[in-house]
């Protein structure tokens, strides 16, 4: 997975690219009514608790996309997918406090647009 793309993490022993993609997009469009919507959501939840869910759930999310997307090109060789329990059980809150950079950072890389521009642009004034 390209780094401009994605943003890696370690969950236990594996190494996990967050890649936001079309399909995750959704997900979470599904799930807080659009991207703009989720750092209020993240930032405003009522507990502790529900806060940590709202991170385990995207961390596994944006973790999977990486997965399907190997999964897809390496139809032979499959890796299994993350399920939110395993990251419950394979890191500590002080992880998902760092993994929370790590989703934003895959945000955004994921809605970030690569503009550039020519050299010898056509448009240059003469004389």
């Amino acid at each position: 997975m390209d780094n401009e793309r994605s943003t890696k993490i370690k969950i236990g022993e594996n190494e996990y690219s967050l890649v936001l993609t079309t399909k995750a997009t959704k997900e979470i469009a599904k799930r807080y009514g659009g991207l703009e919507y989720l750092g209020d959501r993240l930032m405003k939840c009522e507990n502790f608790e529900m806060a940590l869910d709202e991170i385990i759930w995207l961390i596994t999310l944006l973790a999977n996309q990486s997965v399907m997307i190997y999964n897809l090109k390496n139809p032979n060789s499959k890796r299994p997918l993350l399920c939110e329990d395993e990251v419950e059980l394979l890191t500590s809150p002080f992880d998902l406090a760092e993994y929370k950079n790590a989703i934003m950072d895959s945000m955004n890389k994921g809605t970030k647009r690569n503009i550039e521009s020519e050299s010898d642009s056509k448009n240059t004034k003469i004389g």
